[in-house]
Formats: structure tokens, sequence, C-alpha cells
């Protein structure tokens, strides 16, 4: 795990009780990826959202950067409701409010120049006085970025770059708007493994001199562990188990968590216990279970016999430092 940045105070994004639903022709609203999510992220800290595909966590931090309306609840940042502003409001905030999407290949237009691509949030914001100016900026941006020689990168088209290179001009784009709160989208997902480490290298460094926050939304459970102070852990659309990264890794609470640590990769299989894998599909986001939402797939339940709470109760996160929404957190079970 990274050295932590982060200080003690207010949370600089506060998420309480986020909801967002989407109309389903046919049915009335009766859920959506994500309902009742709670969570906070301080000034400097890596908070990263771990889940598998279709759970929701994409479309929470899409909310986050109101790329999505929320249908319920409050997106704190910096004491503003971002599910509420508008207009002008809603564009000042998003200069500092950036985010960085999963795939580089897509996000670039390909008929712009990489000057063009970075410049453009400038021109849309009105920041820059002059061309001279936007162009210095915009070099200030790919070198913090690591495209050297800046003017030389500024000239070319997506299709002239790697992928590295294409996601280090979508950072790029995000720091010429001098943000302090990127969200990242799955940022090294699309990238080869050779590349993600600097990918990886580079946010950090940006951490350290910029005072950049992150909310790093990754399937890899593994990956979310080397980059993040915190961990998030969604099922379902919502937030099950939240703590430090070495804690949710070395001492998960939530069966679902104990499952997804289960399969981590690790140098020495013969040290680890045998993989925890799930039964049935993941129930839909529109037809969400009773009680605890994770039930039907529980193997905590039917070890303890199937408690009745698990199927009427919808356990709420509780815990201070190292929360869980589980009624039966603290039964012994192996990783």
């Amino acid at each position: 795990m990274p050295e932590s940045t982060a200080v003690a105070g207010a949370p600089i994004l506060q998420v309480e009780e986020l909801a967002v639903h989407f109309p389903v022709r046919g049915l009335r609203s009766l859920g959506g990826p994500a309902r009742g999510v709670s969570f906070d992220v301080h000034q400097g800290e890596v908070l990263a959202l771990v889940g598998e595909s279709g759970c929701g966590k994409t479309t929470i931090a899409r909310s986050v950067a109101r790329l999505e309306r929320p249908t319920g609840g409050r997106i704190l940042y910096r004491g503003t409701d971002l599910a509420t502003v508008r207009g002008q409001q809603l564009r000042r905030m998003r200069q500092k409010l950036q985010l960085v999407f999963q795939d580089p290949y897509e996000s670039l237009d390909p008929r712009q120049t990489v000057l063009e691509i970075v410049a453009e949030p400038l021109i849309i914001h009105g920041l820059a006085r002059g061309e001279e100016e936007r162009r210095r900026i915009v070099y200030d941006a790919l070198a913090a970025a690591g495209l050297h020689p800046p003017d030389q990168m500024a000239r070319r088209y997506p299709h002239h770059l790697s992928g590295g290179q294409r996601q280090r001009v979508a950072i790029a784009a995000s720091l010429v708007l001098q943000p302090d709160f990127i969200v990242a989208d799955e940022p090294v997902s699309m990238l080869d493994v050779s590349v993600r480490a600097e990918i990886l290298k580079l946010m950090l460094e940006l951490r350290s001199s910029r005072g950049i926050t992150y909310l790093f939304v990754t399937h890899d459970l593994s990956l979310a562990w080397v980059i993040a102070d915190r961990i998030a852990v969604v099922y379902l659309g919502r937030v099950v188990e939240i703590g430090p990264a070495d804690e949710v890794i070395g001492r998960p609470r939530h069966p679902y968590t104990r499952a997804l640590v289960s399969v981590i990769p690790v140098p020495e299989p013969g040290r680890r216990a045998d993989a925890i894998v799930l039964t049935g599909e993941t129930p839909s986001p529109i037809q969400v279970p009773p009680g605890c939402r994770f039930h039907p797939r529980c193997p905590l339940r039917r070890e303890l016999g199937d408690p009745p709470e698990c199927e009427t109760i919808d356990p709420s996160l509780a815990g201070h430092g190292h929360a869980v929404a589980c009624h039966f957190a603290s039964s012994p079970h192996p990783v």
C-alpha cells in the first residue's frame, strides 16, 4: 500500500445514502445499480471501489462526477451537494473534480491532435487568455503526465500513440484544470500489464506533487491493495465493507470480501486456504433480494444453518474505521 498523504479533518467528499435508478420499460422504479451507498474520502487519500462486473461501482463513480444524476441521497464535495447543483455552479465544481475514463481508445477524439484534446477543457471553461498561454498550460500538463518532449507529443494524433500514452493524454486533459479530486474509472484495465505500473506510479506521484485525491474504481482487488489507502467493497449497488486496505485484505469481515480475497493470486498457493467459490448468479439490480442482498450466494449463511434474519433484515454498514454490513461478521470463518 502506498504511503498516504491524507490528513485528518473533514472529508473532501461525503456520499450519503446515494441512489441511482434507471427507468425500465414496463416496470415501476424497483431499484437500480446503486442504492443506499455511503462513504467518504479525505484530502490526499486514494479510496478504491472494488467489486465484480455489474455491481454498480462505475455508476457510483459517474454519479460522483455528475455524469449521472442521482435519484436519492447526497454527494457533498467540500460541503456542496453535487446532486443539486446546476449550470454555471456545476461547471465551476467540475474544474476541481475530474474523471479519467477506462478506455483511452474511445475517450479521445481521433480527429483532434493531442494539443487540441488537452486544450479543450481550457477553452470550455475559459481559463486561458490566448493561444500562447493555452499552449504553455498544455505543455506543462503533458510533461506532468510523462509525455516527453511535450511540444512533439502535442502535434500527434491518438492513432500515433500507444495505449499507455493515450491514457497519459487523458490524465493530462484532466490536469490542465488543476483539479484536487480525480475519479479514475478502471484507468489501467485496458492497458498491457507492463504499462499498468507506469500509469499507477504516475497517479501516485501526482498525488504527492499536487495533492490530488482519488476515487479509484477497479474490479481487481489485488490492484486496489497496491494503490489504495482504503478499500470499499461494493455488492449489488451497496458498499458492504470499507476499511484500511491492509485490514480489508488481511482480515476481511464480509463473506463476499472473503470470497474475493480467497482468489487473489499469491506466489505460494500452498500457503493459502482453498478458494471460496460463490454459487449462483448475481441477482438483478432491479430485483434485489429481501434482507441481506448477498444471502442467496452467501457461504457463511449456509454454514450457520440459514438464520432467518439474513432473509428478512437488511444489515446496515456498521463499525468504526473498518465497517461491514453483515449480521454475522464476527463469526469465525477462515480465508
